[in-house]
């Protein structure tokens, strides 16, 4: 029997899985052994994963494993523990049966180097390795990079000449290599399984479903089953597909990124105004390029809204931070990378950064954005934007590597890539930011381009309920309002919620000075 291990590391699905289809029709497999393998110890308290993003991946790892189980008879074998020792002692203990390792492409450094070691290994075994390129993303990212012709895209227009001279588009737009349909037959060979699950050999790193269901409904409860925007999983995600894109043509064709509103609908609190689908997109369980095809299918052909702004420049702006984060060494940091402007940032101040990320800086829209994170893992664009603005060039004067890896660990649709870029983006510091003297105002008004309900201001009094009763009037400036209305409010700022810990019009002409100086020292 030749079995090939299929080691889903970013894909988490079985429609266009090209491992499960290349694997289906292959004349050299017989039998295919899916698998996932989790950090050793990605139990919370253990891991970068914060509660609800770790919630969201094994929702996932148990949607997956049930679409094996019903519709083709197999199941998903979850491990815990080092990679490459997992996979060298499948491939040994496996007594020659196993054939091949098939793998999606993850542009990671330390992913890449992993797989490079892995593959080295089991070739010296005799064991095929074949990675797929493109499987979570629409470009083949390294056949991008290597072209002679490649430059560094700074913008969806640069991105448009990518997509137009390697032909990604056919007619109506349509992907010229379109998504996967599942796989007809996804067969594992039960003995193979039985041997792996009653070997000792694996007791250490074998994870079972049922301790998965019973980890992860621990972590709702502690997290709070009213606090969760998105469940995790294959399946929930086509249900938003069709639900966001597929049944709202309108919405489609006139859908503006920048004109979406950060603070949700007042009808309906827990439906953020975008489609909601990065998460899925991020985790593996919704492919890129469904997605695509999806919005060039419903959007009306003569009248929709162009890049950057349509869903079709959202997604031509991921596509680029992957590029950049494969072709810019150190894209992860503020050292010996071309795309960031050196800046000498304050020393780290913990004060700060907890006041931050714990939502207690006295300012009530920067607060409530980042309980909201903490709470449900999920922030709007703009409040991500404001957030990460008041970190850094606003008001704090942090190093953006700070909040990035607060983003890392809370974000359910946490991804390497995007997460440095958008960081790099609106700290300032990249060739593709806006002018470092453009700050948001953290006590937007009805006119901010944040996009702020402010008439109910719902969304503050939702996520600070210390300040459920205050007028709208002061809501996001409460530390102005007369102590007879605080009293009233019953909210005294300074007791009952935080005094601001800047003042904020300050240190933005501070911050200004500050970046200007470094431009000048760093760039004579």
């Amino acid at each position: 029997m030749n079995n090939a291990i299929i080691w889903l590391r970013k894909t988490l699905r079985t429609h266009d899985n090209p491992m499960l289809i290349w694997a289906e029709s292959s004349l050299e497999i017989n039998s295919v052994l899916p698998v996932y393998i989790l950090d050793k110890n990605w139990k919370l308290g253990d891991t970068n994963f914060g509660k609800n993003r770790l919630s969201f991946l094994l929702d996932s790892l148990i949607d997956l494993d049930k679409n094996l189980r019903e519709n083709y008879g197999s199941k998903l074998l979850i491990l815990s523990g080092n990679a490459e020792e997992i996979i060298d002692l499948l491939a040994e203990k496996s007594e020659g049966e196993i054939k091949y390792l098939l793998s999606d492409y993850c542009s990671e450094p330390n992913n890449r180097e992993e797989i490079d070691i892995i593959s080295r290994n089991l070739r010296q075994k005799g064991i095929n390795c074949k990675i797929f390129s493109a499987v979570n993303t629409i470009l083949d990212i390294e056949e991008i990079i290597e072209s002679k012709n490649f430059k560094s895209p700074k913008s969806t227009r640069d991105m448009e000449k990518i997509f137009e001279e390697n032909h990604i588009l056919g007619p109506y737009e349509i992907l010229s290599k379109g998504d996967l349909p599942c796989p007809n037959k996804v067969h594992t060979e039960s003995l193979l399984l039985d041997s792996i699950q009653i070997n000792d050999y694996f007791s250490e790193y074998l994870v079972s479903i049922n301790e998965i269901k019973e980890y992860n409904y621990r972590l709702r409860l502690d997290i709070g089953f009213d606090k969760s925007y998105f469940l995790g999983g294959e399946s929930e995600a086509l249900k938003r597909l069709k639900m966001k894109i597929s049944e709202r043509p309108d919405y489609v064709s006139n859908f503006r990124k920048p004109k979406t509103v950060s603070t949700n609908e007042i009808e309906n609190p827990m439906e953020p105004s975008t489609t909601g689908l990065s998460p899925y997109i991020s985790n593996g369980c919704l492919s890129v390029r469904l997605v695509w095809n999806e919005c060039a299918k419903v959007r009306n052909e003569l009248e929709h809204s162009k890049p950057p702004e349509s869903l079709h420049g959202q997604l031509m702006f991921r596509e680029m931070f992957y590029l950049l984060s494969r072709d810019i060494e150190n894209w992860d940091d503020d050292h010996k990378n071309s795309n960031c402007i050196p800046i000498e940032w304050g020393d780290f101040d913990e004060d700060k950064l907890t006041s931050w990320e714990l939502g207690k800086t006295g300012f009530p829209y920067i607060d409530a954005m980042m309980r909201q994170l903490d709470a449900t893992g999920w922030m709007h664009h703009l409040g991500r934007h404001a957030v990460s603005c008041f970190l850094t060039r606003g008001q704090l004067w942090q190093n953006w590597k700070y909040g990035r890896d607060v983003f890392e660990k809370k974000l359910v649709d946490s991804d390497w890539a995007l997460n440095n870029g958008n960081w790099l983006w609106l700290a300032g510091v990249a060739p593709f930011s806006m002018p470092y003297y453009r700050i948001y105002n953290p006590c937007p008004d009805k006119k901010s381009s944040l996009n702020v309900e402010t008439n109910e201001a719902s969304f503050v009094r939702y996520w600070i309920p210390e300040l459920s009763s205050f007028p709208s009037k002061y809501i996001f400036e409460p530390h102005l309002a007369p102590l007879d209305v605080q009293i009233s409010s019953n909210c005294i700022i300074g007791e009952d919620y935080p005094f601001p810990i800047v003042d904020r019009k300050e240190t933005r002409k501070e911050n200004l000075i500050k970046f200007k100086l470094s431009l000048e020292r760093n760039n004579p």
